[in-house]
């Protein structure tokens, strides 16, 4: 429950509309034991264009990217003109790199071999 009350996902976002709070912690889990069983980049490929749209993808790419450019010192500015991303959707990705739960974090020092 969020603080005021309404239902929660898993994530901290509002429950989906008919689905109780424990429903869509169950379906999140499912999806992230899903995502951790892939054992190449091909499978992951397979199961993200199974889950999600050509537009998904390119949003949760550029994410990343931003991401990445994010910790190597870019200004926002700078990665807007790069990668066409709006100053709300850097912002964002600036906010959970700095203040999130360490997933951007983890991927970016695995993906630098740290």
């Amino acid at each position: 429950m969020g603080n005021d009350g309404s239902a929660r996902d898993g994530l901290g976002g509002p429950a989906p509309a008919g689905g109780s709070s424990a429903d869509a912690s169950a379906s999140l889990g499912l999806l992230f034991e899903a995502m951790v069983s892939l054992e190449s980049p091909d499978e992951a490929r397979d199961l993200l264009a199974d889950l999600c749209t050509p537009r998904e993808l390119e949003d949760l790419a550029q994410r990343l990217e931003i991401a990445r450019m994010l910790d190597a010192g870019a200004s926002y500015v700078r990665i807007q003109e790069l990668t066409g991303a709006s100053a709300a959707t850097v912002s964002r990705v600036g906010r959970c790199l700095k203040y999130g739960p360490g997933g951007y974090r983890t991927v970016l020092d695995r993906l630098a071999g740290r």
